[in-house]
């Protein structure tokens, strides 16, 4: 069993008055960690299944009576695959005030339902929390730094999802049914969209354009869509945690892109699964983009699993200068480069410097990658 990084922080937080918010896309292993600690938790607990509809209709619009039949004795409740319940925001909060003995812990495969209905309902009365397919750092401390650091370019095709680093030898067809049931069965589903071919050649845009900005009017033209509707469409995938974006910085100079944005997968697999590429990097166009895929999404599980608060840009001008990725922590800059080619040295453009002094740097390549995605 693998151990998620998250786990001991959710345990400390366990019986301290607030609800438990488990998010993160489908498939990740939510269902799996909450098991985990209530076994470890060692108390009873009553586990209800959003999934099963005789669920969902005891739960949507329960009064405090139902609940507490529902739960009975038990201190600990898990809500699991909660966004399929309607209203679920209000029944929480309602399980929260009339039973603040008992600890309520709740999964969410999507941001869709779960995330908009509890924001205001569940104000102060939750720690919430996202889980993302296993992180690098996961995987050093289950089967060690060396053996990890031989399967990086297995990464860099197949990714971190759960399934698919258990299954060897079957990653391709793992992928192709996640890819296909999760990304276009769901986002289809919740979001109610009337194009599903749009969807789909949207996608594939998008994982050419990995490491390169997006314009949606331009994605527009390459799928037959107006841009208002592509950017819709990546909302939708945003908030089902199949993309998210990365914005560019812009606040000295005239020249600087202000409004770029880069569009990322938060997983390696998937991203290849959709374009049906899983050739081994020898043979590859965009190695340096599934570089930068891989360092940027490892970077954000690491960030968000140790609680560290930062803005992340890119930074582009007129003049073709780029920076790959910056981060913004209390009011300082860092950038970053990525190379895939160790001997390929890094250029930070002095124009970039000037603008925002005192600005560090750091090159990132398969030498030193360690510590940006693990420190």
């Amino acid at each position: 069993m693998i151990q998620r990084t998250i786990s001991d922080p959710i345990l400390n937080n366990i019986g301290k008055g607030k609800i438990i918010l488990i998010f993160g896309p489908r498939q990740v292993g939510k269902t799996t960690l909450a098991q985990q600690m209530v076994k470890k938790i060692e108390t009873g607990f009553v586990w209800l299944n959003g999934d099963e509809p005789d669920i969902r209709n005891i739960l949507t619009g329960a009064t405090s009576s139902v609940l507490k039949t529902l739960s009975g004795e038990k201190p600990i409740v898990v809500i699991d695959e909660a966004q399929q319940i309607k209203d679920i925001g209000l029944t929480l909060k309602l399980f929260h005030d009339t039973f603040p003995e008992k600890q309520l812990i709740v999964t969410g495969s999507s941001a869709f339902d779960l995330a908009n209905e509890i924001a205001e309902p569940l104000t102060g009365r939750k720690y919430e929390y996202h889980l993302f397919p296993f992180s690098f750092k996961e995987m050093v401390e289950t089967h060690g730094l060396i053996e990890e650091k031989r399967l990086l370019e297995h990464r860099l095709i197949f990714g971190y999802y759960p399934e698919v680093v258990k299954a060897k030898g079957d990653e391709m067809d793992i992928l192709m049914s996640l890819s296909g049931s999760y990304l276009y069965k769901d986002v289809l589903a919740w979001g109610k969209l009337k194009r599903p071919r749009i969807l789909e050649k949207l996608l594939q845009a998008l994982a050419l354009q990995i490491g390169s900005e997006v314009k949606y009017h331009e994605v527009g033209q390459i799928i037959g869509a107006d841009p208002k509707t592509v950017e819709n469409y990546v909302d939708l995938l945003e908030k089902a945690f199949v993309v998210f974006r990365v914005h560019s910085l812009s606040r000295n100079m005239r020249n600087e892109i202000k409004k770029g944005k880069k569009i990322y997968f938060y997983d390696n697999g998937i991203r290849n699964a959709i374009l049906k590429n899983f050739s081994p990097l020898g043979m590859r166009q965009d190695v340096g983009g599934l570089w930068e895929n891989f360092l940027i999404t490892e970077r954000m599980k690491k960030n968000h699993y140790s609680r560290t608060y930062v803005n992340i840009f890119f930074w582009r001008n007129h003049a073709q200068q780029e920076i790959d990725y910056i981060e913004e922590a209390q009011g300082r800059f860092c950038a970053f480069e990525f190379k895939w080619n160790v001997k390929k040295k890094a250029f930070f453009s002095q124009t970039f410097l000037n603008a925002y002094p005192g600005t560090r740097t750091r090159a990132i390549n398969p030498d030193n990658f360690i510590e940006f995605v693990m420190e």
